[in-house]
């Protein structure tokens, strides 16, 4: 029986969600909390999937509890070691690109001078003075803007780095919580925050469902790209498997995923040509753009909301928090909406 909550608890409660949800907008914690919410749904299936395996096993099932305990750290084990398996495996597989780097940096580099020595010739000679004169000029001004950049460069590694561990402790904290025991009885606030959470944490699911279907369909467009539109240029990615995995996967993170699978198949049509690379280039920006219209309808359906009202908030939490608010306001709303709805104030 839950304990009776006052109305000042409550609201106390709604706050320090608030709270919890702004301080991890503006400390940049997204990745850690979209990883708690991941670690503990995928560790939650795979617990339920083992344990009903485990309890087909005699010397387990004789034993209450020993199977769902078994099950649960084995889930918690496959969560945390399976993201070092792949980036392990993903290194590997990138081993022969990287040995090639440099390579491939001194054809960009020959082509881009190749590209300007042409320029050069056609445009009127006012302006023509202003562009590099052969590729030793073309790396003397990228070498100069690298030097520029150099402080936004680290910043920027340093921000990647610090995401990917927040995102990493994130799993671990969200495949811990998944297999914790739950208390007997709970306090009235304790009880309030885990009604907030547990809401969060729907609105959490739905979202996953509706991106599921959003990859599933960026996906199909990048397989027909990868596979027959390019092709019939003669252009031919390698690792093109690699990549139409790589984009599904990727694709079940809002928005983030889509720009980091696109980085990565930018890079490998690189490797192929500059004129390969800048055809994959215009056709994953008109991807990106395209997810906002399909991001909006397939949400909206999954979360009751109309198109319009999901594309606002995205364009407002893009403008206060950046990309960040762009991955955020899909859960955010639905988080909030499910809670209005819940209060029977809409």
């Amino acid at each position: 029986m839950r304990p009776a909550a006052s109305r000042g608890v409550t609201i106390a409660s709604y706050l320090l969600m608030l709270a919890t949800l702004l301080l991890v907008m503006w400390e940049h914690l997204l990745p850690g909390l979209l990883c708690v919410c991941i670690g503990f749904l995928v560790t939650r299936w795979f617990s339920r999937l083992l344990a009903s395996g485990f309890q087909r096993i005699p010397a387990l099932a004789k034993r209450p509890g020993s199977a769902d305990g078994w099950a649960g750290v084995l889930a918690v084990t496959l969560v945390l070691l399976a993201p070092i398996a792949l980036v392990t495996l993903g290194l590997s597989q990138a081993r022969e690109y990287i040995v090639d780097a440099p390579d491939q940096y001194r054809e960009l580099l020959d082509y881009t001078a190749r590209t300007v020595l042409e320029l050069r010739s056609k445009l009127p000679v006012e302006i023509a003075v202003y562009l590099p004169e052969g590729a030793a000029e073309v790396q003397r001004v990228i070498a100069n803007y690298l030097r520029a950049q150099a402080g936004s460069l680290a910043v920027a590694g340093r921000a990647w780095l610090h995401g990917i561990l927040f995102s990493y402790v994130g799993l671990i904290v969200g495949g811990l919580a998944a297999v914790a025991h739950a208390p007997v009885r709970r306090l009235p606030l304790a009880e309030q925050l885990h009604q907030r959470v547990q809401t969060f944490g729907e609105a959490f699911g739905q979202i996953v469902a509706a991106q599921f279907w959003i990859a599933a369909f960026n996906t199909l467009l990048t397989a027909i790209f990868l596979l027959f539109v390019m092709p019939l240029w003669d252009a031919h990615l390698p690792y093109t498997p690699a990549l139409i995995t790589l984009t599904f996967l990727a694709g079940l993170v809002p928005i983030v995923g889509n720009l980091v699978c696109n980085s990565v198949i930018t890079l490998v049509g690189l490797s192929v040509s500059p004129v390969t690379a800048a055809a994959c280039l215009i056709f994953l920006i008109v991807i990106h753009k395209a997810e906002y219209v399909i991001n909006a309808k397939v949400v909206g359906a999954r979360t009751q909301m109309s198109v319009w009202e999901l594309l606002a908030v995205m364009f407002v939490a893009e403008a206060v928090f950046g990309p960040a608010g762009l991955v955020a306001a899909p859960l955010y709303y639905a988080y909030l909406k499910k809670e209005l709805q819940a209060a029977r104030l809409v």
